[in-house]
């Protein structure tokens, strides 16, 4: 491929402040390419690492001049690999990192390759976050273009609720800005259509106050005590303050030293609960479900807000194979419960878990239509169902129970089964109908047709342009 395309792979390495890497680049290459999920194993062609909006200009021109296959990779944590393609142009922006906060007007201009990580300690510096997601080495780029779902979604909402403007680099060159006042229909879109628009290279944010202390309680109990605890919990959950957030949790208990050793890797329920400003409500609703259904251990104390956003980063450390699913359903009904005791019992490695996160408040404040979000705005839980291990073998089998643990639960799901687009395991256009619903896929795919009629910009949740 190189010797064919080699004239222009000089004038791209003179045309760009970063660098050019191709197979034989040794470490450099391989480093380039990897992504956080260990399963995949895909050689580009070509690596752009950009380090200015001008090199992912030249960049996507050079894609669309080679009719090449172009893949984005900001933080490369999506599960399916879209990062990385086989023999295209991959364009790595993780050297557009950097956080620019503005206290007084509580904002922050963030680079399209930013973590979260990077977000969370440049905001904390001045009391300030925007809610995002919760593992700190995962890439705000794609994060934010499917929705952005994290520990203050009840309180603030989705990421892209808080976002005030976007700078993109349209299929065809061009640089534009994407706001509520300057190309709005594709701001539109960019707030939950995934990165089928453009590659974004600045985000800017609303920030709000938050920590930098929180409180945080975390509740465990036996895989044995789970209708009980589903049950209970279901209703705690439902009363929640907006200051108090929630995740509930099929899990293995972590060999931390909170856990009392006889309990390290026990598979079993947890409650997680973050409290945003509550502290003696959360106190409260924390005494109250250890007096019903006292756990096997706990851990209740005031955490930095950065910890949390760190809390299960080494959980889900790169280099795991992972395979996920999810799926929305209204509540934690009796039916739901028991599908998810049923099939608690069969996973089979200690890192793979099944994560239950109340979508309300906040989140259910924003109309269906005023932004792409594939999912409904009405009171839900999300499911998460995800599959890890530390080789493919063990993976193939809980790749299965992802399956199975989907299956059952999708007659209780709402709408068609389909849930949060950024834990897709599979695209194409039917998937993709069902996920945004024939009216907004219709919407997105005539904005996809002004803005890259080529579908250059393919590897992804894809729309076809209209």
């Amino acid at each position: 491929m190189t010797q064919t395309i080699g004239d222009g792979l000089a004038a791209l390495r003179s045309a760009m402040e970063g660098i050019v890497l191709i197979p034989g680049d040794g470490d450099a290459y391989d480093d380039g390419r990897r992504v956080w999920n260990g399963g995949i194993d895909r050689r580009p062609g070509v690596i752009a690492r950009c380090a200015s909006t001008a090199d992912v200009v030249a960049a996507v021109d050079f894609a669309r001049e080679y009719n090449l296959e172009l893949a984005v990779r900001g933080g490369a944590h999506n599960t399916s690999g879209t990062a990385v393609c086989d023999g295209g142009l991959m364009i790595d922006l993780s050297r557009l990192n950097a956080v620019t906060v503005d206290p007084g007007a509580r904002t922050a201009l963030v680079g399209g390759g930013a973590l979260l990580g990077d977000v969370d300690a440049a905001c904390q510096a001045h009391g300030l976050a925007v809610p995002a997601g919760v593992v700190s080495h995962t890439g705000v780029g794609g994060l934010t273009l499917g929705g952005g779902m994290g520990w203050l979604t009840p309180k603030l909402g989705l990421t892209i609720d808080n976002l005030l403007s976007a700078e993109v680099v349209l299929a065809d060159g061009r640089v534009v800005r994407a706001a509520a006042d300057e190309h709005p229909d594709l701001f539109w879109a960019l707030r939950g259509g995934g990165g089928n628009f453009g590659v974004v290279t600045r985000f800017e944010f609303r920030l709000h106050e938050v920590g930098p202390m929180i409180d945080f309680a975390l509740l465990f109990w036996s895989l044995e005590k789970g209708a009980d605890v589903l049950t209970h919990v279901r209703d705690v959950v439902a009363g929640l303050p907006e200051d108090i957030s929630s995740a509930i949790l099929l899990m293995n208990a972590p060999p931390a030293p909170f856990v009392p050793e006889q309990h390290h890797f026990a598979a079993g329920y947890a409650l997680v609960l973050p409290g945003f400003g509550a502290s003696q409500a959360h106190a409260e609703i924390v005494a109250a479900i250890r007096d019903a259904l006292p756990p096997l251990f706990e851990l209740v104390t005031p955490m930095p807000y950065v910890a949390l956003q760190q809390l299960i980063d080494e959980a889900t450390a790169w280099g795991f194979h992972v395979y996920e699913k999810a799926t929305y359903v209204e509540d934690l009904t009796d039916d739901v419960i028991d599908v998810i005791v049923e099939h608690g019992r069969r996973k089979n490695s200690p890192l793979s878990l099944m994560q239950l996160t109340r979508l309300d408040g906040a989140y259910s404040r924003v109309g269906d239509d005023e932004t792409a979000f594939g999912g409904g705005r009405s009171p839900r839980y999300s499911v998460a169902i995800v599959g890890m291990a530390p080789d493919p073998d063990l993976l193939a089998l809980d790749r299965n129970w992802v399956r199975e643990v989907w299956d059952a639960l999708r007659p209780h799901a709402i709408g068609n089964g389909e849930g949060y687009v950024n834990m897709l395991d599979q695209y194409g256009e039917e998937r993709m109908r069902a996920t945004y619903g024939n009216a907004k896929y219709e919407r997105l795919a005539r904005i996809k047709g002004e803005y890259d009629p080529g579908n250059l910009l393919h590897l992804n949740a894809n729309i076809k342009p209209a």
